[in-house]
């Protein structure tokens, strides 16, 4: 009798069956591994290349620019005359310096040569689905508007080493106030001095306005020689752009009393 109890009890219930079988799948759903999901392929960065070679005869044409310069310019000047007063600017790597009034400003720097020109712009520019494509096309500089970019820099460097021209607004953004200019975020002497390459000021007489003649100005070459080879400090580059600054001003006054004198023949 005994014999049988026990064999009894060794044997499994029905209920004692489905509770291990359920243990075991339970184990078995722990012990796998979790099933990674496949990564989406990155689609990979069109690569931004900056420089423009040269041609046969050494210049550094951006064909795009010159297709916009032809189609363009006309047009500008149709609704915005404006004359180009003072140098001649030569082939070869320089620095426009501008003040700054509106989005069409660089109309005007671009129509004083048929030489390629990396015009330095804040970086959402280059974001914009549509002025991005256009920045792009025409080799822009992207940069941040608080001046601190050293990959703003490096590129503009890139640039005057390979013997191409720059330009940049150094008030930082259009000036719509009655301040003759801004004051300049530094930078342009720094490009200035580190690629010993002259700077172009170029001052826009006065705000453009519909069927109203602008002057723009465009002075001789600044070399900031005196600030080469040196160890500079934060003061001196200030002070190389403040020389800047106080040069292009000079340009407009001047440029003031002999349209006053004229009209005082008249």
């Amino acid at each position: 009798m005994e014999e049988k109890e026990m064999q009894v009890a060794k044997q499994p219930t029905a209920e004692n069956a489905v509770t291990t079988e359920k243990r075991e799948t339970t184990v078995a759903t722990v012990a796998q591994p979790p099933v990674e999901k496949p990564k989406k392929k990155e689609k990979p960065k069109e690569k931004y290349e900056l420089l423009v070679p040269a041609n046969k005869k050494g210049e550094h044409i951006m064909p795009f620019l010159n297709f916009l310069r032809i189609l363009l310019i006309p047009l500008y000047w149709l609704l915005f005359p404006f004359r180009i007063l003072g140098k001649k600017v030569e082939n070869g790597a320089c620095i426009y310096v501008s003040n700054h009034y509106s989005m069409f400003d660089c109309v005007n720097i671009a129509a004083t040569t048929w030489e390629g020109i990396h015009f330095i712009s804040k970086r959402e520019n280059l974001e914009d689905p549509f002025l991005g494509w256009f920045a792009k096309q025409i080799k822009t500089i992207p940069a941040n508007r608080d001046g601190k970019d050293v990959k703003t820099l490096r590129d503009s460097i890139r640039c005057l080493k390979n013997n191409e021209k720059i330009c940049i607004f150094p008030e930082g953004t259009r000036n719509k106030t009655d301040a003759e200019m801004l004051p300049f975020h530094h930078g342009a002497a720094l490009m200035a001095i580190m690629s010993k390459k002259p700077i172009i000021p170029v001052m826009i007489y006065e705000r453009p306005r519909m069927f109203k003649r602008t002057d723009i100005l465009v002075g001789d070459p600044i070399e900031l020689t005196e600030y080469y080879d040196r160890k500079l400090t934060a003061q001196d580059y200030e002070e190389a752009d403040n020389k800047i600054r106080e040069i292009m001003l000079e340009m407009r006054r001047k440029h003031k009393e002999e349209l006053e004198s004229k009209n005082k023949k008249k």
